[in-house]
């Protein structure tokens, strides 16, 4: 991959892939500085666990697969859910208002830096995923956290669709789950004048737009299904859809990534995604964002992830390993996840950001 756009690092924190790739120095690094990355062969893509699925066939998987999008369901009541269970889940994962002071006394003399997912975290839920609209309340206030922080935003979805929504130029915004990651055009926060560009899947592209074409065709007649190009991953939404078909839904996509090796299919909160079996996540693309901001050896940084789907879990994961920084985990259901702290819903998510952004005016007033 020899793309000019393609600005990736290969940081000490070690993003792990497969091809060497040559970084245009003029979009994030100095001129007299060689950034690489590796990503898995073009002619060689190993398949992953997750894209197992994608070329196995039969009832047994099918089952599984229904099982786990009956599983992401926010509204699918289990057994398991008990208010003991509740209890003791939000023990362990307390929520982030109540542990406020705490979270801010580990802030103390670092420069805190936020990262967002963007679907259920600032926006709610809806069944039209193209009517995800921001309050504006909630818009004034990530404006507001901006001004004091590095502020991203994080999300599967496409990274057009996802301003289009925030519409603020002052955020980092990292598209297709941090496989389309832009910068702002001021960057007050960013040591140094570089842009910051990184698209490790741009080769991708026409695969993408060729699989969306056929799995629109494909699956247009099942009621309620939606598939959202997202440009380097795709999205096949069955929140709509009725319960009976998602069995057919899954096996309809399954058989169009047959022919498709190099993609995956993953899965997000009611919805089933089709990305680039390269080693790229929400994950790596926390890590590029804080070597971009010049955070990536630092222990003078605490950064904070908020997000509610699994997808967000590979980045609170990296914020685990670091041992550094807190995951927070927006729902109002026990899951399993890696994140420290949670939040029920988009409310408290702008409520916990309007408290920081107060106790920094504070600390500033102070000094």
């Amino acid at each position: 991959m020899t793309n000019p756009n393609a600005v990736v690092t290969d940081t000490q924190s070690a993003i792990a892939m497969a091809f060497t790739a040559t970084v245009n120095t003029s979009s994030l690094y100095p001129t007299n500085s060689s950034c690489n990355i590796t990503l898995f062969s073009r002619n060689k893509f190993p398949i992953t666990k997750s894209s197992i699925e994608t070329t196995v066939t039969g009832a047994g998987k099918t089952i599984a697969w229904v099982e786990a999008m009956r599983a992401s369901s926010p509204t699918r009541n289990s057994s398991e859910d008990t208010e003991a269970n509740k209890n003791l889940w939000i023990m362990k994962h307390p929520s982030a208002l109540g542990m406020f002071e705490e979270i801010m006394s580990a802030a103390k003399m670092k420069q805190v830096v936020i990262f967002l997912d963007y679907d259920g975290t600032l926006s709610p839920i809806v069944e039209n995923p193209d009517h995800a609209y921001m309050d504006p309340q909630m818009r004034e206030v990530v404006k507001n956290v901006a001004k004091y922080f590095p502020t991203a935003i994080v999300s599967g979805r496409c990274r057009a669709k996802v301003y289009n929504f925030v519409r603020l130029s002052e955020l980092y915004y990292a598209g297709s789950h941090g496989m389309d990651i832009k910068g702002p055009s001021s960057r007050k926060h960013q040591q140094g004048n570089q842009n910051v560009l990184c698209q490790p899947a741009k080769d991708f592209l026409p695969m993408m737009n060729e699989v969306y074409k056929i799995l629109t065709e494909k699956t247009k007649d099942i009621r309620g299904s939606n598939v959202e190009n997202n440009k380097f991953c795709l999205s096949v939404h069955y929140r709509c859809v009725e319960e009976q078909s998602w069995s057919d839904l899954a096996d309809r996509v399954k058989s169009v990534l047959k022919d498709y090796p190099k993609l995956k299919l993953t899965q997000g909160r009611m919805v089933l995604e089709i990305r680039p079996t390269i080693k790229w996540d929400k994950g790596n693309a926390i890590e590029f964002l804080m070597e971009s901001l010049g955070y990536s050896n630092s222990k003078d940084v605490l950064p904070i992830y908020i997000g509610d789907d699994r997808t967000d879990e590979d980045a609170f994961k990296v914020l685990r390993k670091r041992g550094q920084g807190f995951g927070i985990l927006v729902s109002k259901l026990p899951k399993e996840t890696d994140a420290v702290y949670s939040l029920r819903e988009p409310f408290e998510v702008m409520y916990f950001l309007q408290r920081l952004v107060t106790w920094k005016r504070s600390i500033m007033r102070n000094h």
